[in-house]
């Protein structure tokens, strides 16, 4: 077919515009959603929601949550890493998932280490050492260890593989101690047994624990974070308890499958960044999550250290659903 003059005047033109349009970064074309793998109203959950809308405000589209929760967070998991990789699927990370389910469910094939890249860390929440008063006679730590290695306690936990359980393990190895432990399940049972008197002690998270803290009904030793949380700020953190390099936060990041291209994970990665605002921080914070913030660089390899660290101490400890 022969060229007008016209086509020919305008092709130049053409030819310069197309390395600017393929510069354009990438813009999702439909609502975004971000995979949950955990009922509704945990802290999970809520920090999916306390995300998702500024997300959505700088990527222009709304992003909805979407829990899909069993197989302690795996369903979730494999929902995510079986979505097209187009970046409309994000899933909201755990510890758990990426620290512990590849030691519980090392025969279901679901590995978020392995088949996810991290766009960012959101924050991280500490669980906290609450022994009973009635049942436990020590006010702090270094009387509390004294008290467990004159008589046998009993610790309660969430479950077999959780953070709580798993924040008990690494004390009780660091400590030199042993005792029995009571799984129940979920942070609810575990709470009405501390109340009760049902146990001498447990682990569980500042959103749960705090209430009872400040009504003397728990007596709170230790957070397990290398920092003070802000609505515990008078409680030690292991570390200053007497337990150096102590550190079992628990944090939450955004993630996607490793299979999307790398643009979408700029973009995304860049619009969660852009999220960070003292307003976002104080949101987190009424939550009980402190905001964590790991260089963009850095994201994965943060992740991995982490997850090797929690993995580590779940197979020393021989932790099983059972």
């Amino acid at each position: 077919m022969p060229i007008t003059r016209r086509a020919a005047l305008l092709a130049p033109g053409a030819l310069l515009a197309a390395p600017a349009l393929a510069q354009q970064p990438w813009q999702p074309q439909r609502p975004l959603r971000i995979i949950v793998t955990y009922p509704p109203g945990g802290v999970t959950d809520i920090v999916a929601r306390l995300v998702a809308e500024p997300l959505g405000r700088e990527l222009g589209q709304p992003v909805l949550v979407e829990n899909r929760a069993g197989a302690g967070g795996n369903i979730g998991v494999q929902a995510a890493a079986q979505a097209e990789a187009d970046g409309h699927a994000i899933m909201l990370g755990t510890t758990a998932l990426f620290g512990v389910n590849p030691v519980l469910y090392g025969a279901s094939g679901v590995d978020a280490l392995r088949d996810f890249t991290s766009l960012g860390t959101i924050g991280e929440a500490a669980n906290v050492l609450s022994a009973i008063p009635g049942r436990v006679q020590a006010t702090d730590m270094a009387g509390f260890i004294a008290e467990a290695k004159r008589r046998p306690l009993t610790y309660g936990s969430v479950g077999n593989g959780s953070s709580s359980h798993m924040s008990a393990v690494l004390f009780l190895r660091m400590a030199g101690l042993e005792a029995t432990h009571v799984p129940y399940r979920g942070s609810a049972p575990l709470v009405a047994a501390l109340l009760a008197k049902d146990v001498d002690w447990g682990f569980d998270t500042t959103a749960t624990s705090t209430a009872h803290v400040r009504s003397g009904a728990f007596r709170a030793l230790a957070v397990t974070t290398a920092r003070r949380p802000a609505s515990l700020p008078e409680v030690p953190t292991m570390q200053e308890a007497g337990l150096p390099g102590y550190d079992m936060g628990v944090w939450f990041n955004l993630a996607v499958s490793r299979r999307t291209p790398a643009a979408i994970v700029d973009r995304l990665s860049e619009a969660l960044e852009r999220t960070r605002t003292p307003e976002a921080a104080a949101r987190l914070r009424n939550a009980f999550v402190e905001p964590l913030a790991v260089p963009r660089a850095e994201n994965d390899a943060y992740v991995a250290a982490s997850a090797a660290r929690w993995q580590a101490i779940a197979r020393e400890a021989r932790i099983s659903l059972d």
